[in-house]
């Protein structure tokens, strides 16, 4: 088995830990499937370590619930940033089990912190596939949950985030029918 085989199942018995289901199965395991999916069809030739950070973006996010951080603006931006840290360090130590050198496990770090997005493709490339997977997969249930205007302005939000490349492939994503009427009001 090859190296990024080998962190990607660790990757997935990792995500397979999760106590929340969807169909039956892990939602964190089907979620990085989902991810790596995306990316195959938007990033065709995507590096190693861009497979690897997307997979592993939200590797055992489960393990640090969004309820053990106040629930305000701040809360949530300090839970943000401990979970790019903690899956940071996980993928970091994945892969050095793997063999990867420590220069590989930090840069897969600096791309799934996504830092510096604009200016780092592979970081970008991540933002660009998460949202992807948002709208295709995710954003029927979440727009339930608001109202249009809400939505509105989270799809303009969302929009602002992603590259160019990102737009062309959302744009030709099948979308659930509020996902899709949310998305063209939003880009009016």
């Amino acid at each position: 088995m090859s190296q990024l085989a080998t962190v990607l199942t660790a990757i997935d018995a990792a995500n397979a830990k999760d106590p929340t289901l969807e169909d039956g199965q892990p939602a964190a395991l089907i979620y990085g499937r989902r991810m790596s999916e995306r990316l195959a069809k938007f990033l065709p030739d995507a590096s190693e370590f861009l497979q690897i950070a997307i997979r592993g973006q939200h590797i055992e996010r489960f393990a640090i619930p969004r309820r053990d951080y106040p629930m305000d603006k701040p809360g949530y931006f300090r839970w943000r940033n401990a979970l790019k840290e903690r899956h940071a360090q996980r993928l970091a130590e994945i892969m050095a089990a793997a063999g990867y050198p420590a220069e590989a496990g930090e840069r897969v770090g600096q791309i799934v912190r996504k830092e510096r997005a604009k200016n780092d493709p592979e970081a970008q490339a991540v933002e660009d596939v998460a949202c992807l997977v948002f709208l295709e997969f995710y954003g029927d249930a979440f727009m339930a949950k608001y109202d249009e205007a809400k939505n509105i302005d989270i799809v303009q939000k969302t929009w602002r985030k992603m590259s160019d490349a990102g737009h062309t492939a959302a744009l030709g994503l099948t979308l659930a029918p509020r996902v899709a009427g949310i998305v063209g009001k939003a880009l009016a």
